[in-house]
C-alpha cells in the first residue's frame, strides 16, 4: 500500500488503525451486520426488520415493554429493550410508525422481538466494524481501497481474496449465516491471512548487515580434543554457525538448548572458528560469566587468552590481551578491543537495548560483528518457525548426561517424607534447593514467605543459606552454597545460571503459580551430571492436571508447547513487533504456518 497513492486524509485515518497493507485493512473484520432489509416473513431466532406501529408502552427502570402491529405479517409483537432510559421511551411512543430490526423469537404464545434498534434507512446491509473511526469513515476506507485484485497482488489466491472481501460486502443471505459464525472454510482462510500477513511484515523488518569479516578458523582440532563426544545436535549447530561465519552477511542467530544441553561447548568451538580475530561473550550474572570463563579456560587451547570483566574487574587491566573476553553487563562500561563475534549467554535476561549495544561497540563503517545469542529456555516449535522470519535458529535439544529426574505432586500430609528425603541425600553429601514464592509473609497467597519458613530448615539442619531476588549479596550467597552448603532457601534467583554438581533435590512450594517453562528452569538445576534428580512440586491444590503433565513430561520444548496451551496463545509473540502481536483467530496450527511460510518462499 504506498502513501503516494492514498488521499492525504486517508493516509492519517489508516495510521490510526493501524493499517499499512491492504492485507491489513481486508483482516478489519465486521463484527456484525445491520440488515435493513425488510423481510416478509418472520425469521425466527434471528435479526428481522420490520415497519411496525408502537400500539402499547410499559416503562420501568428495569425495562421498556412494547406491543407492536405490523401489518406486512397481520401480527401483533411482543417487544422489550432492558434497561431502559428515558430517551427508549421518547423514542417508542404510542402511535409512532417506525421501522426497527431485531432479534425474533416465539415467546408465550406469540413472536416477540429483543432490544429493537430504529432503522432510518431500509433496504441496505450495513457492516459495523469496531475501531476508533466511525463506522461510515471506515466503511468509506473499504469501498475506496479494497478489492479482489489488490488482495490478489498482496499474494492470495483468487478464492482466498474474494472469500475475505465476501465479508466486507456480502449478500443479505451470506450476513445472515455469517453473523452465526464462520464456516470451517472461512475460518481456515482468515487464520491463513492473519499468519500470512504478519510473516510477511517480519519478513520486511529481517535486516542483513555486511560482516566485518569471514571468520573460517578450523574448530575440529579443538573439538576432537575435549574429553568428551558432543551431541549430534551440538555439532549441527556448530554446522550451522560455520556456515553464517562463511558468509559475507553478519550472523544474527538464537542458539536454543534444553536445560544442560551443553551450549558452552558450542560457545567456545565459536570462539576456536573466531580466531585470531577477537571474540567477548555477555551473561547476566557474575557467577554464569566465572563458569564460562573457567571452563574456557580449562578446555580452550592455551594460545588461547581469556579476561574476564565484573563489576570487580581491576579496570586498569588492558582488554587488548585477550582473544575471549567473558563477562557481565560490565563489559558496556569498558574499553573493548575490536572484536569480531559477540554472543550473549541467556539472552532473555538482558533487554533489547542491552543486547544491541554490546553488539554496536565493534561496528566498523556500517560493518558489524557476528551476532550469536544462547538460551535454556526454549520456546514452542510453532513460535520458532514464525520467528525465523527474523531471526535464524539452531535447537540443541540433547543433553550430553541422561538426566534421571524424579518429579513428584506433594501436599501438607507429605512433609514427613519430605524431610525424611533431604536428611537421606544430605548423608550422601547432596545438596537441596527450596523455593518459595516469595520473600516475605502476603495476606494474599497461602503459602508461607522465606521469612516464614527460614527458621525451620536454619533449626533443623546445617550450612543452610538464603538468597532472593534483591538480596544484593545473592551470587556470593550462591557461590558459598555450591562450596559447602546443604540446604538452600531462595525465590526463582536460581531458575537460570550457576552449576551445582551436588544438587539432587529441588523442592518448589506453591508450583502451580509458576509457568511450565519456569518449573522447568528449576527442575534443571538438579542432575547436571548425570546425578540422580528430584524435583518436588508442593501445592495446596487437591488435583492439577497442569502439574500432572508436567510431571511427566522432561522435554523443555514439548513443555513449551504444552505451556503455550495451558496459556490459550494469546500474546504469544510480544517482542518480534514493537506493539507485540494479538493474532485473533490464528491459533499456532503449523499446517497453516508451513502454507504460508511455503507461499513466500521461505
Amino acid at each position: 500500500m504506498k502513501q503516494s497513492n492514498l488521499d492525504k486524509t486517508d493516509v492519517s485515518r489508516l495510521k490510526k488503525l493501524g493499517v499499512t497493507s491492504y492485507l491489513d485493512l481486508a483482516l478489519l473484520l465486521p463484527k456484525s451486520y445491520e440488515n435493513s432489509f425488510l423481510n416478509q416473513t418472520p425469521a425466527l431466532n434471528q435479526k428481522n426488520t420490520i415497519q411496525v406501529k408502537v400500539i402499547r408502552s410499559t416503562y420501568s427502570p428495569k425495562a421498556l415493554s412494547l406491543r407492536f402491529y405490523c401489518q406486512t405479517w397481520d401480527e401483533e409483537i411482543g417487544g422489550v429493550i432492558f434497561s431502559a432510559k428515558p430517551y427508549h421511551r421518547a423514542m417508542f411512543k404510542v402511535g409512532s410508525e417506525l421501522s426497527i430490526n431485531g432479534k425474533v423469537e416465539w415467546q408465550n404464545g406469540r413472536l416477540s422481538i429483543i432490544q429493537p434498534l430504529i432503522i432510518t434507512e431500509l433496504n441496505k446491509l450495513t457492516p459495523k466494524y469496531k475501531t476508533s473511526l466511525q463506522n461510515k469513515t471506515v466503511i468509506g476506507l473499504m469501498d475506496k481501497y479494497l478489492s479482489v485484485a489488490k488482495l490478489q497482488e498482496e499474494g492470495l489466491r483468487e478464492e482466498e481474496a474474494e472469500i475475505i472481501y465476501s465479508l466486507h460486502k456480502p449478500s443479505v443471505q451470506k450476513a445472515i449465516e455469517l453473523e452465526r459464525g464462520y464456516s470451517e472454510k472461512i475460518l481456515h482462510v482468515i487464520k491463513f491471512v492473519e499468519i500470512y500477513n504478519y510473516l510477511k511484515i517480519l519478513k520486511k523488518k529481517k535486516i542483513f548487515f555486511e560482516s566485518k569479516n569471514q571468520l573460517n578458523s578450523d574448530e575440529s582440532e579443538f573439538v576432537n580434543s575435549l574429553p568428551f563426544t558432543l551431541t549430534k545436535d551440538q555439532k549441527k549447530a556448530i554446522i550451522d554457525i560455520k556456515k553464517d561465519f562463511n558468509s559475507q552477511k553478519a550472523t544474527r542467530r538464537i542458539v536454543m538448548g534444553d536445560v544442560g544441553c551443553g551450549k558452552t561447548m558450542v560457545i567456545l568451538a565459536s570462539v576456536m572458528m573466531c580466531i585470531p580475530k577477537k571474540a567477548v561473550l555477555m551473561a547476566p550474572t557474575t557467577i554464569l560469566a566465572n563458569q564460562i570463563f573457567e571452563e574456557a579456560k580449562k578446555f580452550l587451547p592455551l594460545h588461547v587468552r581469556v579476561g574476564l570483566v565484573v563489576q570487580s574487574s581491576s579496570k586498569k587491566e588492558d582488554l587488548n590481551a585477550f582473544d575471549f573476553i567473558v563477562g557481565t553487563h560490565a563489559l558496556l562500561y569498558r574499553e573493548l578491543p575490536e572484536f569480531d563475534l559477540v554472543m550473549i549467554d541467556e539472552q532473555h535476561r538482558f533487554g533489547t537495548k542491552q543486547r544491541e549495544l554490546i553488539n554496536q561497540l565493534s561496528v566498523i563503517e556500517s560493518k558489524h560483528p557476528h551476532f550469536i545469542q544462547f538460551s535454556a529456555t526454549p520456546i514452542p516449535r510453532t513460535m520458532s518457525m514464525i520467528q525465523s522470519e527474523l531471526i535464524d535458529f539452531s535447537f540443541i535439544k540433547e543433553t550430553p548426561f541422561e538426566k534421571d529426574i524424579d518429579t513428584k505432586i506433594i501436599h501438607k500430609n507429605d512433609f514427613k517424607k519430605l524431610i525424611e528425603h533431604i536428611k537421606a541425600e544430605i548423608k550422601e553429601e547432596r545438596q537441596t534447593i527450596i523455593i518459595y514464592p516469595l520473600v516475605e509473609e502476603s495476606e494474599v497467597i497461602e503459602y508461607q514467605s522465606i521469612d516464614e519458613g527460614r527458621s525451620f530448615w536454619e533449626k533443623n539442619f546445617e550450612n543452610v543459606y538464603v538468597t532472593y531476588g534483591a538480596d544484593k549479596n545473592k551470587e556470593q550467597v550462591l557461590e558459598d552454597f555450591r562450596k559447602s552448603g546443604n540446604v538452600l532457601i531462595a525465590t526463582t534467583v536460581v531458575e537460570v545460571g550457576i552449576s551445582l554438581p551436588r544438587l539432587s533435590t529441588i523442592v518448589i512450594v506453591g508450583a502451580e503459580r509458576l509457568g511450565l517453562a519456569s518449573l522447568h528452569q528449576l527442575r534443571g538445576r538438579v542432575s547436571r551430571n548425570g546425578l540422580k534428580g528430584y524435583c518436588f512440586l508442593y501445592t495446596n491444590q487437591l488435583e492439577s492436571k497442569r502439574l500432572e503433565d508436567f510431571s511427566t513430561c522432561k522435554d523443555g520444548f514439548e513443555i513449551a508447547e504444552l505451556d503455550l496451551r495451558y496459556r490459550k496463545g494469546g500474546d504469544v509473540l510480544g517482542g518480534t513487533r514493537q506493539s507485540g502481536e494479538k493474532f485473533e483467530f490464528y491459533d499456532l496450527e503449523e499446517d497453516i504456518l508451513r502454507e504460508a511460510k511455503k507461499r513466500l518462499g521461505a
